[in-house]
């Protein structure tokens, strides 16, 4: 046996290919491409997760407290059995009896009574629920401890049929997600003379429709704790586990709905196995055209769907999608049950990136869903680490499989230290001493060059090639860089969608748009009639280069609807946000991405941006000061903490309290390769000692502070490379060296 390669388990990979402790595959390099998605193993996927919440642990009542005294079957279910009756719905009221259209028998009654025993070794209980297809008992296995069972009868004797596929399909079915089939088994049946009962697993727990209600009515939580969307996207996550295993086995689930699943309590030890799903009557194979088709309205899609392509993995997303939606509208988030309406705007983001989650699964055209349950499941997950860190602050990082992380910084200067042109270039009718602080908003055209790349799909003819080639344009970025990746992208003479996706983007880092257009005409020329999400995001690239704002929003916002797990367009939409000057839409946007990944620097450095719009000089500080040591652009938010404390914001001057925690910054920061002195810092004391000398206004210090401007001054004169430099900066020595008698 092979150990499970998932990170926390014990299990082993058993002969089903699959681990036998929480179900998911070996690691291994996806073989193939999903048209919008990549889609890699589940194991490999959640050993990247970290820390992200899990459901609730919750007392289960005694089983026998749950079995019906009363047997009630919805109108909706009654009908007759017969398929050709000219009216199935033409039954009397009773329980039992004969179709007042055709004359053939029904009953809708339980047949097992308590405590018979049955295929001499089940002992019934009582009833416990009522199924899509069947009674469902619970019993004991008088063979094995007394084991509890559940036993699952058919409501009508007329689906004899569909027992038989049930059990032939389900047989080998393993997966920790999906209840297990023991047995079957037959007992006398006084109307039918046999019936037929499958022996499956009994699960501690409730059913997610039970689960919802309570939520929706604001009841007693039967969790434990209020239903929150985090609990509903993780169980989601646990049925698209358990789609993905039955889809690789040419199988289709086909009726999932919230009373189809159970979440159990955890208890004992559970954790991947939390969720269960039950009632396995309408599983069929994908290539199954024949059988009669079962599925529940609202949930599956719809008949003319079926009457095309029949049912499909599209089919199976559309209900994971349905389902999903109806979990959220219960959950305390939706309602503000609970006191749970203090988070609705804090996590208000990532509530829309589940919403994009659900409609893109039940989109109304089967090829824009999700084309997995992989696909689904790695969005999801996004979406989950999302909302959690949005909720509680706790970041929530994970490698996104479809874009490069970036190594650009979105910002033009306020984490830099700043150039000699500052004082060269200065204002007439300004003094230094009031020089407003630049926030550092970066160009349309350096934006567009800087978010994040693509990575090129595994089945493109180029990927290979582009791994290499294209390693020095993402860790640079830069024009040369661009170039260098052109000619060797004309030299391999590489005519594909990914070369031409390369060719557009190092384009626009050469500045040479139309070059772009060309290559991004390429690519959309070879993938044909499709809304793939390259398509649209190399369009708000080209768009945002060009500044139509209007355009690449409305292409990065189909991004997002397609990919709303990927922080990439969130990033995207938030610089068009702000720089058409809907802060509040671009913090929320910045904000979603940085409290799930405290690497994303730009996003830090969009929100401060927005707390300087607003004159939050503290509040600016206090976010770029969350960026961790070990990011790679630390030091700039370090270097923009100085400038802000010492900035000149709209008339608001600094206090003396930010004059001095900028110089004990300044002070413990590296630069000029840990030199005491040098240009950088030498720069930034500049900075610093005008913003001392603008907070003084003639108060006392102030002719130490002129000589000490002074000596800064001269300095950044010896960094000039021409002689009117030179002698400007000398003149401004001169300007500020303190007025004396002698």
């Amino acid at each position: 046996m092979t150990a499970c390669s998932r990170f926390g388990c014990a299990g082993t990979i058993d002969e089903t290919g699959y681990c036998d402790a929480c179900g998911h595959p070996p690691s291994s390099p996806p073989t193939d491409l999903a048209q919008s998605t990549r889609s890699e193993s589940t194991a490999s996927r959640r050993a990247r997760d970290g820390a992200v919440p899990s459901l609730p642990v919750f007392d289960y009542p005694d089983p026998s407290s749950r079995i019906l005294r009363e047997f009630q079957v919805p109108d909706r279910a009654r009908r007759c059995a017969n398929p050709d009756c000219a009216d199935r719905r033409k039954l009397p009221p009773q329980p039992s009896g004969f179709c007042l259209a055709c004359g053939t028998a029904f009953s809708f009654l339980p047949s097992l009574d308590n405590e018979v025993v049955v295929g001499d070794q089940y002992r019934v209980e009582g009833v416990l629920a009522r199924g899509g297809l069947g009674w469902i008992y619970l019993a004991h296995d008088t063979r094995l401890d007394d084991n509890r069972v559940v036993l699952k009868g058919l409501i009508d004797v007329g689906d004899a049929d569909i027992a038989t596929a049930e059990r032939q399909a389900l047989t080998t079915i393993d997966h920790p997600n999906i209840v297990r089939i023991f047995n079957f088994v037959s007992h006398p049946d006084p109307r039918s003379g046999t019936r037929a009962y499958i022996v499956m697993e009994y699960v501690d727990g409730f059913p997610l429709s039970e689960v919802a209600y309570k939520s929706r009515h604001g009841e007693k939580p039967p969790l434990g704790e209020p239903l929150l969307i985090e609990h509903v996207i993780t169980c989601g996550l646990q049925v698209l586990a358990a789609f993905e295993y039955l889809h690789e086995r040419g199988l289709l689930y086909c009726d999932l709905k919230p009373d189809n699943v159970i979440i159990r309590s955890g208890k004992y030890g559970e954790r991947d196995n939390r969720i269960k799903l039950i009632d396995l009557g309408a599983v069929r194979r994908m290539d199954d055209r024949i059988s009669p088709i079962i599925g529940t309205v609202g949930y599956q899609v719809s008949k003319a769907e079926i009457d095309e392509r029949g049912l499909t993995v599209a089919s199976e997303i559309h209900t994971v999608g349905e389902t999903l939606h109806q979990l959220y509208l219960a959950t305390a988030d939706r309602t503000g049950h609970h006191g749970a309406d203090a988070d609705q705007r804090r996590i208000a983001v990532g509530v829309e990136s589940f919403k994009r989650v659900c409609a893109r699964a039940k989109h109304a055209d089967p090829d824009r869903r999700f084309a997995s349950a992989a696909d689904m499941a790695e969005q999801l997950r996004g979406v989950l680490r999302e909302i959690a860190a949005l909720r509680d602050g706790r970041p929530r990082p994970g490698q996104s499989e479809l874009f490069h992380p970036s190594a650009a910084l979105l910002d033009d200067g306020l984490g830099a230290v700043p150039p000699l042109h500052r004082w060269i270039d200065r204002p007439a009718d300004v003094p230094l001493t009031d020089l407003p602080l630049d926030d550092g908003m970066p160009t349309p055209a350096a934006v567009a060059v800087g978010l994040p790349a693509p990575r090129p799909f595994a089945d493109d003819p180029a990927a290979a090639f582009l791994t290499t080639a294209a390693a020095d344009f993402l860790a640079d970025g830069g024009a040369d860089a661009a170039h260098r990746l052109l000619a060797k992208l004309a030299q391999a003479e590489l005519r594909t969608v990914e070369a031409g996706f390369a060719r557009c983007r190092a384009a626009l880092a050469a500045g040479d748009s139309k070059a772009a257009a060309d290559g991004l005409a390429q690519a959309r020329e070879l993938l044909g009639a499709t809304e793939d999400w390259r398509l649209h995001w190399h369009d708000g690239l080209v768009s945002l280069m060009g500044e139509d704002f209007a355009a690449a929003e409305k292409s990065f916002d189909t991004v997002y609807a397609a990919l709303p797990g990927e922080d990439a367009p969130k990033l995207a939409l938030a610089y068009c946000a702000e720089y058409e000057g809907r802060l509040e839409q671009a913090e929320a946007f910045y904000l979603a991405v940085w409290r799930r990944d405290r690497s994303a620097a730009s996003a830090a450095f969009g929100i401060a941006r927005g707390h300087l719009a607003r004159d939050e000089r503290e509040r600016a500080v206090a976010l770029l000061d969350e960026t961790p040591a070990m990011s790679r652009h630390f030091d700039a938010a370090r270097i923009a903490t100085v400038r802000v404390l010492s900035g000149y914001l709209d008339g608001d001057r600094p206090s003396a309290d930010d004059l001095r925690a900028a110089a004990d910054r300044l002070g413990g920061l590296y630069l000029d390769g840990g030199a005491k002195t040098g240009q950088s810092r030498t720069r930034l004391d500049t900075v610093v000692l005008e913003a001392r000398l603008g907070a003084t206004a003639g108060g006392a210090g102030e002719d130490g502070l002129r000589s000490r401007l002074e000596e800064c001054y001269r300095a950044l004169a010896r960094q000039s490379e021409t002689r009117d430099h030179h002698s400007d900066l000398v003149d401004l020595a001169n300007e500020h060296r303190p007025f004396t008698f002698t």
